[in-house]
C-alpha cells in the first residue's frame, strides 16, 4: 500500500502493510528487528496504540475517518501507551524520524492507496 501526504504532495511511504482484523492489530510491528524507511503499518480501525513487545522506537500518526493527520508522537519508545480518542480513526506506524524526514504536520491531509 501507498501512502502519500496530499497536503504537500509527498510520498510517505511505499511499502506500508494493512493491520485490520483483531490478530494483526494486536501483534503490530512486536517482534520486528527494526523498520526501514518507505515501510510502516497502517493499523485499523485504531484509536489509541501501544509499544509492548517492540525492540525500537517509531513514529506514529494519528488520522480522522477522512485520513487527515489528528495528532502526532515522535520517535515512542517501546513499552508505552499513547492517548487514546474517539477522533482518532487509523494509526500509521513510521521509521523514527519519518515524521520529520516526510515533513508531516498536524492538519495534512494523507492518501492511502
Amino acid at each position: 500500500m501507498k501512502v502519500t501526504n496530499r497536503t504537500k504532495t509527498t510520498t510517505i511511504g511505499t511499502q506500508i502493510a494493512v493491520a485490520d482484523t483483531s490478530l494483526t492489530r494486536l501483534v503490530g510491528l512486536a517482534g520486528r528487528r527494526r523498520l526501514d524507511a518507505g515501510c510502516g503499518l497502517l493499523i485499523r480501525p485504531s484509536s489509541g496504540i501501544h509499544t509492548f513487545g517492540m525492540l525500537f522506537a517509531i513514529d506514529v500518526v494519528a488520522l480522522g475517518i477522512d485520513s487527515r493527520v489528528l495528532k502526532l508522537w515522535r520517535r515512542l519508545p517501546p513499552f508505552r501507551v499513547t492517548s487514546l480518542s474517539f477522533k482518532i480513526h487509523a494509526i500509521l506506524e513510521l521509521k523514527a524520524g519519518e515524521i520529520e524526514n516526510c515533513n508531516i504536520d498536524l492538519g495534512d491531509q494523507l492518501e492511502i492507496a
